[in-house]
């Protein structure tokens, strides 16, 4: 791992867990999953899906630019991890606001639990080349 840097950034928050908020590879940066925690308190954000999903997007934008990018119009490829399927919609709608016309890749899964029990996490890919 010698052409590696770990990203750390108070625009995203962070915890005692044993992992980077991003790692940048190169020309790659790899931004771990987030839920919708308030970056400044640790709390999850109050709201429906769509507010916490802005505010995953926002966690993850701030890190992306913490390496030096441009936020997520630099994210290439995204997993987006929801503990129920019936709010696909809704943040797709979420989803499709932050990243306009252009978006990247994507993979969603329904998983049976998050940290925190939240219902919404991203994880990211970003390219700053």
């Amino acid at each position: 791992m010698s052409d590696t840097e770990p990203i750390e950034t108070d625009g995203a928050p962070s915890n005692d867990n044993p992992y980077s908020q991003g790692v940048l590879a190169g020309d790659t940066l790899y931004v771990s999953g987030y839920g919708p925690a308030d970056p400044e308190t640790g709390d999850v954000v109050e709201g429906d899906i769509q507010a916490q999903t802005d505010r995953v997007l926002e966690n993850i934008a701030s890190v992306v630019e913490e390496a030096g990018g441009d936020g997520l119009a630099d994210v290439v490829k995204v997993t987006v991890y929801l503990t129920d399927l019936a709010d696909y919609k809704r943040v797709n709608e979420a989803y499709g606001e932050k990243f306009g016309e252009a978006p990247p890749a994507r993979v969603c899964v329904e998983v049976s639990r998050l940290p925190e029990n939240v219902r919404v996490e991203l994880d990211a890919t970003a390219y700053l080349g």
